[in-house]
């Protein structure tokens, strides 16, 4: 199977944090006011939608289609309470735009709130966020991105050796969300500044990031990520001594996920990370023991469509 072509779009999804494309602007109603009053709202405000508070608490969130369905029911008199969802998704701001991709996706969801650290309220976030944040990016950083590239062959051919490789190290603290994709992000940035190819660079990234958030969300304490960079490929391992995977065939599949309810009530976990790294890598393997931890490694070679010096392809899928 041929690794999934990664745009600089979907890269950009890894990278941007919430907190830089949510709306900042919180527009908030009551749970007593009336879907008349609630129409208002949104009509005054230009928005298609609102979180509910109560004494500074959210306690749900009504939209656009709430208020479609109590005009259809003739039933602008209702208060607000009736007609919202009280069970609200929410998305930390410290995490990845992916995060919130992942839900949007996965919920059918048009809004999502966004807490901090202590769980309050500080912004709202749709898909029109993201695609807005997604264009301001790419164009801040085209010029950046071309002229911090320079050719990683310079280097490695000025070193004399029977093998020559980088080894880069990062620890991985367990339920660390604020640094999740900080070793992606850092490997990435090795690999453009030695001048490697930007869509390789962007499936490494991506994996990278998907299994760093798998330790940090799976484990209780932490784990490792080491990058090993030569001229032909970069291998990563990602080692932990969490739970470890009872069946690792099931765990490959796409939704399936083993992260606690309250890690998926807080936008993570949502299945997809084994998958995305496969998609990605040239190579991929996967061991885990029960109470003894998990060692993933995957390979992704420098060179478009060549191979590195291990040959082949050996995924667990």
């Amino acid at each position: 199977m041929k690794p999934t072509e990664i745009t600089r779009v979907q890269e950009l999804i890894y990278e941007l944090k919430i907190a830089k494309v949510m709306t900042n602007r919180l527009i908030t109603v009551t749970p007593d006011i009336s879907i008349a009053e609630f129409r208002e709202v949104l009509r005054i405000n230009r928005i298609s939608g609102t979180p509910v508070t109560e004494n500074g608490r959210m306690v749900g969130i009504i939209s656009l289609e709430d208020l479609i369905k109590a005009l259809s029911q003739g039933d602008l008199g209702s208060p607000v309470r009736d007609k919202m969802t009280r069970s609200v998704y929410t998305v930390p701001a410290r995490e990845s735009v992916i995060e919130a991709v992942k839900i949007f996706s996965q919920k059918g969801v048009g809004r999502l709130p966004v807490v901090d650290e202590q769980g309050s309220l500080v912004g709202i976030i749709t898909q029109g966020d993201i695609t807005h944040g997604l264009l301001k990016a790419i164009e801040m950083d085209y010029h950046a991105e071309e002229i911090s590239r320079y050719r990683a062959s310079h280097i490695f051919e000025d070193i004399i050796s029977d093998s020559t490789s980088m080894l880069l190290r990062y620890k991985v603290n367990a339920r660390d969300f604020g640094k999740g994709g900080e070793a992606g992000s850092k490997i990435k940035q090795a690999l453009t500044r030695l001048g490697g190819d930007p869509q390789i660079i962007r499936r490494v990234a991506i994996a990278t990031y998907e299994a760093e958030m798998n330790i940090i969300i799976h484990t209780d304490n932490g784990g490792e990520i080491v990058a090993e960079i030569q001229p032909d490929q970069v291998c990563v391992r990602a080692v932990d001594h969490g739970p470890g995977i009872a069946d690792v065939e099931q765990a490959m599949q796409p939704g399936f996920s083993l992260a606690p309810e309250w890690i998926r009530e807080m936008g993570f976990g949502a299945g997809v990370g084994l998958n995305n790294i496969q998609k990605c890598a040239d190579e991929m393997n996967l061991e885990s023991t029960l109470g003894v931890g998990t060692r993933l490694q995957f390979t992704i070679y420098l060179r478009p469509g060549g191979e590195g010096r291990t040959g082949g392809r050996n995924e667990t899928s």
